[in-house]
Order: structure tokens, then sequence, then C-alpha cells
């Protein structure tokens, strides 16, 4: 449960603050941020539908789980440090193999409960997912703000995806220990 709150949680920052982010970093239009969803979108979905299945039969449920935390928080780290789009951009392959969590996660997660308690764990990733939604918006906002206010000595507008970062980063080292056999 606690992987997967910090991975929902951390998975919050791309939604609450991409716009803001980018519009700010990178005085990015309305067109150049729906191109970018767009080219995000276009790696998660390679990732889903081509490289899941292969990857986690070859390599496992855990070594993929791992995997997508690691990707998922390079990723992160470089969205938050990226001063050009250009480097921005170069996140998006390694950030879509985030891609690997859910499945991996949800098969090794089932495995470990109970058939008739399917229905509990499934109710509990939601219930999880639900709070990060209500909490993460509010969390990655109020960081963006600090951190690019005009009283600061110095700005940091990708803060909200270096905590992201930190978030999958912690969640790594709790799955690995959590999933050990």
């Amino acid at each position: 449960a606690g992987v997967t709150a910090l991975y929902f949680l951390a998975h919050q920052a791309l939604q609450s603050v991409f716009v803001l982010y980018t519009s700010f970093r990178y005085s990015w239009n309305e067109r150049m941020v729906g191109l970018t969803l767009t080219a995000i979108g276009v790696c998660m979905m390679i990732v889903q539908g081509g490289v899941v299945r292969r990857f986690v039969a070859r390599f496992g449920e855990r070594r993929s789980l791992l995997t997508a935390l690691i990707c998922g928080a390079t990723g992160f780290m470089i969205y938050g440090l990226a001063r050009t789009p250009n480097l921005f951009w170069s996140g998006m392959p390694i950030f879509a193999l985030m891609g690997l969590y859910m499945p991996s996660m949800q098969g090794l997660m089932t495995r470990r409960v109970a058939p008739s308690s399917q229905g509990q764990l499934q109710g509990a990733n939601s219930s999880i997912m639900g709070i990060t939604g209500m909490l993460g918006p509010s969390l990655f906002t109020r960081i963006f703000a600090n951190f690019i206010g005009p009283h600061r000595s110095w700005q940091l507008p990708g803060a909200p995806f270096l905590l992201a970062a930190l978030l999958l980063i912690s969640a790594l080292a709790l799955a690995w220990r959590v999933t050990r056999s």
C-alpha cells in the first residue's frame, strides 16, 4: 500500500503542474503544451501496448516494478532540471517506462491476496488513488508557487517534479524491501 500511495502521489505532479510549469519555464502556448502532452501519451501507449508484456515476461514483475520506479524518478528529475524544451523532451521516453508499474504491481499484489479478497485489494488501490488525487494537486501547485515566488533569491520551477522523483525513490526503496523473496 505504501509503494502504491507514493507512486500515485508522485504521478499527480505531472497532472497538477505540467501546464503551469511549461508555461512558466519555456513560455509554451496551448498548442505546444498540447503537442507535448500528446507525445507523452504516445510514448506511454507504446510502452503499455508494446513493451510491458515482453518486459515482464523477460525480467519478471519485481524487476519490472523496480525499473518503472527508477525510470519514473529519472524522468521526473529530467523534467524538473531541464532548462530547455529539448532536454525536457529527452526525458519523455525514459518517463514513459513508468508505465511498467501498474501491471507489475497488480501481478505482485494479487498473488499475495486470497482470491476472496481481490475485491478488497482493488478497492484499497482505488481509495489510495482517490486520496492522492485530492492531496496531490494542492501539494504540487503550492510547491511550484513557493519555488517561483518573487521573494526567493533563486527560483526552482521544477521543484514539484523533483519532489515526485524523491517520492518514487522512496517507493523504490520500499518496493525493494517488500518484494524480496
